[in-house]
């Protein structure tokens, strides 16, 4: 299909604007062009005017597509926010934080909507300059995922949306059948599943037998509640944003072994408060799962908070699973890797993340797996596009497909459920004894 003439802004420049026909006629390639949809702290490490004070000061998202570019794997590449007057400010930061300190990085990129302009509906006319085939990366707020995933998949882009996709196992449905109908990968960007300690822990895991218990907590600390205040409390919460971590894992480790039945929610607060938020400080979701094989029972306790102090690391991350013949523990915030430096505070810091230090000038993080992540998704596709796979092909657990993530959504809307009806416990319902797939949410009965 043809494209209109448009407005071209590089971040190398942001004086120089070109006017030109550079998507005349879209042609099947090997390489995919992506949509960035979202502008904040993962994508471009833009906050508040200034670099994110966590450990993504230079953004994730924008920095892998870059690199992929240079690496031949992507060519056109947009960025699309709601605010078009943050973006001055943007590619400042980006060449200070990219341009400035990896060589050889190509920092070109569409912006919508213009600079004078704000739109929360940017994300239509955007998506309206790809073609079918290509890729829509997703991160805004957690209210915004399904139309925006909706607009783009019914223009035949595949998807990527952060975690979590949708707030509502209804919405996950619908988008989950759009998918299917349209014949594209629609996926979740879970990167723990790249963590190499959690994907040998999943594959130890199938030893351990039938799930019997799982401990899981993460934090972040508490001037993320600045970071997110514009939707925290709002349009969503901390169990959302990071007790979803770990319920994919689950979901990842027992899929089609054990199944949610129940989940119960509790919380704590005061501290958001006290700064003006209306939000839970600390979210617990309890989850009974259901063995398969006999029917009997495991339970999963998920925290999640956003009031903890600084400390050593950005955000603390461990888990125990124990099946009926084993346990694994990780701490994923310790690696074993510390760094102290005049001027620095003191931190334990986690490379196979996102290795942001050049080596010989260049960026060389590509093994790590916050890039993996995206890399994987975009190979996919590649893929898809050639007609060498189909997008059902990624339902193996490779990727976290639309298609095999229900029950994740499941359990965060039933402890949404449960937190607001006073800590009334939430089954989640099936079709059959046999059913996988969640269908609804109920408060349950007590007989």
């Amino acid at each position: 299909r043809s494209f209109q003439e448009r407005e071209v802004i590089t971040f190398q420049n942001p004086y120089i604007k070109i006017n030109t026909n550079i998507c005349k006629e879209s042609k099947m390639s090997d390489k995919v062009d992506v949509l960035m949809i979202g502008t904040g702290e993962y994508t471009t490490g833009y906050v508040g005017g200034t670099a994110s004070d966590s450990d993504k000061g230079a953004g994730v998202v924008a920095l892998t597509m870059f690199d992929m570019r240079r690496r031949n794997k992507i060519d056109r590449l947009g960025m699309c926010g709601v605010n078009g007057k943050k973006f001055p400010g943007i590619r400042a930061h980006m060449q200070r934080c990219i341009g400035d300190v990896y060589s050889g990085m190509d920092l070109t990129c569409e912006t919508f909507p213009s600079d004078y302009v704000v739109d929360p509906k940017a994300y239509v006319t955007a998506s309206d300059t790809f073609k079918k085939g290509d890729v829509a990366i997703v991160f805004t707020p957690d209210d915004t995922h399904f139309d925006i995933a909706m607009e783009c998949v019914k223009k035949g882009m595949h998807v990527m949306v952060t975690k979590p996709v949708v707030q509502n196992l209804e919405h996950h449905l619908i988008l989950a059948e759009e998918a299917r109908k349209q014949g594209v990968l629609v996926a979740v960007e879970v990167h723990k599943r790249l963590d190499p300690f959690y994907a040998d822990a999943r594959d130890r895991a199938a030893d351990l037998g039938n799930f019997q218990y799982m401990y899981a907590y993460m934090s972040q600390p508490k001037h993320q509640l600045d970071t997110f205040k514009a939707w925290a409390g709002k349009s969503s919460d901390i169990s959302y944003y990071l007790n979803s971590h770990h319920i994919d894992l689950s979901e990842w480790i027992l899929h089609g072994k054990s199944r949610p039945i129940r989940v119960t929610a509790t919380s704590s607060s005061g501290v958001a408060k006290e700064r003006g938020i209306d939000t839970e400080d600390s979210i617990t979701l309890t989850v009974q799962w259901q063995n398969m094989d006999d029917r009997s029972l495991g339970c999963g306790i998920y925290t999640s908070s956003w009031v903890a102090p600084k400390s050593d690391v950005h955000s603390q991350q461990r888990f125990f699973y124990m099946g009926a013949k084993g346990e694994i523990t990780v701490d994923q915030a310790h690696r074993g890797c510390t760094v102290a430096k005049d001027g620095v505070p003191f931190a334990s810091v986690n490379p196979l993340f996102m290795k942001y230090t050049p080596t010989n000038g260049k960026f060389s993080g590509q093994q790590s797996y916050g890039v993996k992540s995206f890399e994987n998704f975009i190979d996919a596709c590649t893929s898809i596009n050639r007609g060498d796979s189909k997008e059902s092909d990624y339902n193996d657990g490779s990727i976290a497909s639309i298609h095999t993530t229900k029950q994740g959504t499941a359990i965060l809307e039933a402890g949404r459920k449960s937190l607001d009806a006073d800590s009334q416990p939430m089954d989640i319902l099936y079709e059959s004894e046999t059913g996988i797939d969640p269908i609804g949410i109920a408060p349950h009965i007590f007989s």
